[in-house]
């Protein structure tokens, strides 16, 4: 057993401790369907834009929001889900965002139109931002301090686990069922949760938890969606200047502005700026941030490269992106080694040099380049994945003190999922711009009114070159090599990305700590800065 922080007086009761590890399994389970959901969708967005029956005929615009749509409701809830676990319990929380996941599951497996799944997708999020900082929240609260970068590492194992599952997952229901049923499958998942949850998981809260805050929800949900609306409808006029894009990507960061303000001026913020005055916070925070938008900005190309250029399966697109989902299961619980011996700066800068040399790979590729070039690439972009968030996670977790763990996850998560959700609205419109400036000379082929439409994705080309039959093979041509370039331009810009993280990363985060202080508590993390209404 752990020696108790203070004698006689266990930080975690003993019953919790002996089955903390079985616990951590069920959290890992609700972590699983969370993340699992958007990883099988990513093989499925293809076939979701294939015209009915097969699909539903989504544009590119489209698909950007039935993924953005889940994203952005979780990431502006995620701050609030955690209060209000802090406030009424994490194991509720965690079990009613459970349910309201299983039931925006089995409607987005029943959506009749592109508009039907954007929304229900909305559902999920909603519930999928009480699952997340509530599983996090939970694992902090039953483990004492020595274990939990073990803890945090396993936990974020299991991300790298239903990336590995959920692509092939989708893969062979695809080859099955409907497309719908890449959402309904997550159902059973949610009650076998449910049951383990109610079994076996403790309740835990805050003592002085915040106040909701509904204001900054509103000005926060608000400037996201005004920004990345106006960003993906840049993408599909392919012209950022237009005024429109504009008015409403300029209304966003003005909101988002005012959120700031707001936020430092009020008596109970959902999110307490002074958080940010730490440096080493901020740079765990923003290092997150900056991997997301990178990472789903090319898991949103890789799928159509794959199926649409290569002409692969989904299943075989399941299954050639496996060494990504397993470098992250081999490395991420591995990666407090790495920082143990070098320190949490130069395991983040490391992992993200790898994932800038790797996003900068896809440039060399072409509709014949070997297929297990992509497999490297996509196995080292997984080791750089795995060595930037255990050690990110941790540092981030262990710069608030356990009974704000809810409040340190929701911050981690959020920017996670915003940033996501930027890259792929900003790389997503960078292909799309770069695509259409590609293709529109062999446009001429097809009818004036098509044009426009035919150009916004490489499947909405390929779909009107096979109406026009044999007509439409030079079409089909220059769909392949406009995509090819369009997917090289995006990658670069991700690469780039990247590159700032790392000049994040080593500008501000601690570098190796002298041998002397090295077992020593980490205070200054703990102490500042000091967490809202102390």
């Amino acid at each position: 057993m752990t020696t108790p922080a203070v004698p006689g007086t266990p930080r975690i009761p003993e019953a919790v401790h002996r089955r903390r590890w079985a616990i951590l399994g069920v959290l890992m389970l609700s972590l699983l369907i969370v993340v699992l959901d958007n990883s099988i969708l990513n093989v499925a967005i293809k076939t979701i834009s294939t015209p009915e029956p097969t699909g539903l005929g989504a544009t590119q615009g489209e698909l950007e929001w039935a993924i953005n749509s889940y994203t952005l409701v979780f990431a502006g809830l995620l701050f609030t889900a955690g209060l209000l676990g802090d406030r009424f319990g994490r194991k509720r929380m965690l079990l009613a965002g459970l349910a309201v996941f299983g039931i925006g599951s089995a409607l987005a497996a029943q959506s009749g139109s592109p508009g039907e799944l954007i929304a229900f997708r909305g559902v999920m999020g909603l519930g999928a931002a009480f699952v997340m900082p509530a599983t996090l929240a939970i694992l902090m609260n039953v483990f004492e301090r020595e274990e939990q970068p073990k803890a945090i590492g396993i936990w974020a194992a299991g991300v790298g686990l239903a990336v590995a599952i959920g692509p092939i997952t989708g893969g062979v229901l695809l080859d099955h069922f409907w497309w719908g049923s890449v959402f309904l499958i997550n159902v059973p998942i949610v009650i076998v949760a449910v049951i383990l949850m109610v079994v076996l998981v403790p309740d835990s809260k805050d003592p002085k938890p915040g106040r909701i805050d509904l204001v900054g929800v509103a000005l926060s949900v608000i400037g996201l969606v005004l920004l990345v609306y106006g960003i993906i409808k840049g993408g599909q006029l392919a012209d950022f200047t237009d005024p429109a894009v504009l008015a409403t990507v300029l209304a966003g960061l003005a909101v988002l502005v005012g959120f700031v303000w707001y936020e430092k001026r009020a008596e109970h913020p959902s999110i307490d700026i002074s958080y940010f005055k730490n440096r080493v916070f901020s740079a765990a925070i923003t290092a997150i941030a900056l991997v997301f938008f990178a990472l789903m900005g090319v898991t949103f190309f890789s799928v159509f490269y794959t199926q649409s250029v290569r002409g692969y399966t989904p299943l075989q697109t399941g299954l050639l992106m496996l060494p990504l989902a397993a470098a992250q299961l081999i490395f991420a619980p591995r990666a407090r080694l790495v920082v143990d011996r070098f320190g949490v700066r130069a395991t983040c800068v490391g992992g993200l040099s790898v994932i800038a040399v790797t996003l900068a790979a896809f440039t060399i590729f072409d509709s014949d380049t070997p297929i297990w070039v992509l497999e490297v690439v996509f196995f080292l972009m997984g080791t750089g994945m795995a060595h930037i968030m255990t050690p990110t996670s941790v540092v981030i977790m262990q710069a608030l003190p356990r009974e704000k763990a809810g409040s340190a996850s929701a911050l981690s998560n959020t920017f996670r999922q915003v940033g996501g959700a930027l890259g792929i609205a900003v790389l997503g419109s960078v292909l799309s711009t770069a695509y259409r400036g590609g293709v529109e000379d062999e446009m001429r082929l097809l009818p004036e009114g098509m044009r426009h439409t035919a150009g916004e994705s490489i499947e909405a080309t390929l779909g009107a070159a096979a109406r026009l039959g044999p007509r439409g093979d030079g079409l089909v041509s220059a769909a392949n090599d406009s995509f090819l370039h369009a997917m090289h331009v995006t990658a670069l810009c991700g690469a780039g990305v990247a590159l700032v993280g790392v000049l994040v990363v080593a500008l501000f985060l601690p570098g190796k700590p002298p041998a002397a202080a090295a077992s020593a508590p980490a205070e200054p993390l703990d102490r500042e800065p000091a967490p809202a209404g102390r």
